[in-house]
């Protein structure tokens, strides 16, 4: 994982937590999409189900969750006070935990794709797609305040 190398020179404590990120994408999805149904969840393939790729960040493309995108879901990324944070990404069960966050930057996953980032109380997210450009990146708050 370069980011890891990448975070550690900024003075970001990395703690690599092997086999979270199914426990991490259940949380984020409690959290952010608690507000749809099994069925909707399933009509915006948030799942990965019967050939369908599933991704948690087609709640903000499809547009089931107010948020920022593009330049300025990275500009609020940037500016969103961080201290420990989660980072997780779709297709893989290795996650981080950030610790001393405060210079993590949207820059610092320019080479990562549909990777997720929390604070620890999952009160915001930030998602870097694979779609870069066409779709995203996102930003939101738990809250919805826009």
């Amino acid at each position: 994982m370069d980011i890891v190398h990448c975070l550690s020179n900024k003075k970001v404590r990395v703690k690599e937590i092997p086999k979270w990120g199914a426990y991490l994408r259940k949380q984020w999805e409690d959290q952010f999409a608690s507000h749809m149904s099994y069925e909707e969840k399933k009509s915006i393939y948030l799942f990965d189900h019967g050939g369908a790729c599933g991704y948690l960040w087609h709640l903000f493309s499809y547009g089931k969750k107010d948020c920022l995108k593009e330049g300025n879901a990275e500009e609020a990324f940037n500016l969103e006070p961080k201290n420990t944070c989660y980072v997780f990404y779709q297709h893989s069960d290795d996650a981080l935990i950030l610790e001393n966050a405060l210079l993590l930057a949207a820059d610092d996953l320019t080479n990562e794709t549909d990777i997720y980032v929390v604070d620890k109380e999952f009160t915001w997210t930030y998602v870097k797609t694979h779609e870069t450009g066409w779709c995203g990146p996102y930003f939101s708050w738990k809250s919805g305040r826009l």
